[in-house]
Order: structure tokens, then sequence, then C-alpha cells
């Protein structure tokens, strides 16, 4: 017997949407078939290892807001985020029991029409605030339905310290007598405090060139990847330093680099468990 062609058409639609409805609707319990994946990161996981990491005490969860933005001649738009990159996993790793969303790229950078503050150099993203707090509070509102306890808010740019508070604030009150907190962290951010600990810490004294730039953010990419920062490029051109200070041996700053990246978990790490309450998280593994 033959199939006719609408036959045959009728019944790879109903097998197919058959497959896809089993497919999206995976037992909840189902056992997770292999070992999981060392990894703070939300994005790198799967939904098994997820939830054996949240079963585990991972009931803590990063988000982290960083931005597209023109950063001088050297360094690449996505500064924050790479910088968030290496602190965020810091941050989660020393807490013991958090996870990290994907680093939210989009923030408030200038207006569009007509373009102001950074959105008039070539490149650069930019949202309302309006659209960056619903942004965040549907990033945060998944992670409240997933069960996470804590959300927590950090943003590596001053522009977005304002609606990361103001977020806050609205989920806080939305939220009362629920199961899930969250928490702006404004001392994640302090370039300032940066600046002087890079003077005290390594007798490193710079001189405003005028650029969107700085050593010690300079370090912190260079932590993550160098060429971020141009290095080679820069050597070429006898322009390996910023605002007075060299940047090579790509070595030295590397460890700076991560000195510094250490030294902002410490204060961060600190500022949460004390909006949690000072206690010691659970040190759970997936």
């Amino acid at each position: 017997m033959h199939l006719t062609r609408s036959c045959l058409a009728a019944w790879l639609v109903v097998g197919g949407l058959a497959l896809t409805a089993h497919a999206q609707t995976p037992d909840f319990d189902m056992p997770r078939p292999i070992d999981a994946l060392d990894s703070v990161f939300l994005e790198e996981l799967t939904w098994l290892e997820v939830r054996d990491a949240m079963r585990a005490g991972k009931t803590t969860v990063i988000i982290a807001t960083g931005g597209i933005e023109q950063n001088g001649p050297y360094l690449a738009l996505g500064k924050h985020n790479y910088i968030l990159r290496g602190t965020t996993e810091s941050i989660a790793r020393e807490l013991g029991n958090a996870l990290v969303a994907p680093i939210v790229p989009f923030v408030p950078e200038g207006d569009v029409s007509p373009p102001s503050g950074h959105m008039r150099y070539p490149g650069t993203i930019s949202l309302s605030q309006d659209t960056f707090k619903a942004l965040l509070s549907d990033i945060a509102s998944s992670m409240k339905a997933h069960g996470f306890e804590h959300v927590i808010l950090i943003g590596d740019s001053g522009g977005n310290q304002k609606g990361m508070q103001e977020v806050a604030e609205t989920l806080t009150a939305e939220w009362a007598g629920g199961q899930t907190g969250i928490h702006f962290i404004p001392e994640y951010y302090d370039y300032t405090a940066v600046t002087a600990w890079l003077e005290e810490e390594h007798g490193i004294t710079q001189v405003n060139e005028g650029h969107h730039d700085d050593y010690g953010i300079t370090t912190l990419m260079m932590a993550v990847d160098p060429s971020t920062v141009r290095v080679d490029q820069r050597v070429a051109k006898g322009k390996a330093s910023i605002n007075g200070v060299d940047i090579v041996p790509v070595e030295r700053s590397v460890v700076i680099g991560k000195a510094l990246q250490e030294w902002k978990t410490e204060i961060t790490v600190e500022a949460i468990r004390k909006q949690l309450g000072g206690g010691t998280p659970s040190q759970g593994q997936p």
C-alpha cells in the first residue's frame, strides 16, 4: 500500500509534532546521564546541571550589567563585559553557593536620536532607562521562577547603577513575603578606590591622558584576554602604556589584574554577605 503525498505529509507533521512535544517536556527528575561541567555560568550549563547545582545549594544567582561603548583608542567596546567575565566567576566561586546569569551587555549609553554620550561614537549600543529596567526585571523574574533564593545585581559601569537600584527596590516590594530576595550591591563599582589601591599596593600613580581608560581597567581586561586591549598592536607602535604607566611586560600587568580582581571580589563578597545577613553560604557542588 502506497501513501499518497498528502497522507505522507500529514504523517510527517503529526510525527514531528509528537517528537517536538516529547523533546520539550523531559521528566524534571530524570537522572543526569553525564558528569557536570565545572562552570558557574548558566549559559555554559545544561538545565540538568543547573537543577543539580541548585539542589546542592547554589541558590544565589548574580546578574551583572556591562555595556557596549567607546573606550578610547585601545580597548574593545565590550570592556565592561570582559571585566565582568573575570570578576563574576571569582565572586561566584568565593561565595560558594552562586551561579552567574549571562552578562547583560546592553545598558544606557546615551540618547540614540540625536546621539549623545557614548552614542556619538561608532559601535556603541544604548538602551533607554525604561528598556534597561524592564530587561533586568524580566531576567530577575526568570531567576525567581526557577527558585533562586537570592538575586544579586552588580554593574561595572556608572550609568547602570541607578537603574539597577530602582529595579531592586521595585522588585523587593513586589516580591515581599516570597521566597526570593533581590539585592543591589553598589560596593562592586568603585574605580576611585581601584586607583587608590594601585597607588597603595603597587606604587602606581597615573596621569590622566584624557582617554576613557586607565591602568586598573586595562589590567582587569588583560587578566581575561590581553588581546582586548590590543597589546601586540600597541607594542608595535610604541603605545604600550596608559596614563603614563607601561602595560608591558604583559605578565606583570596580568598579575596585577588578577590581584585587583581578587580585591574587588573580597569587597563584593563581603557586601553581599552583609546584605544577606552575614551567613556563610553552603559549599554545595553539582
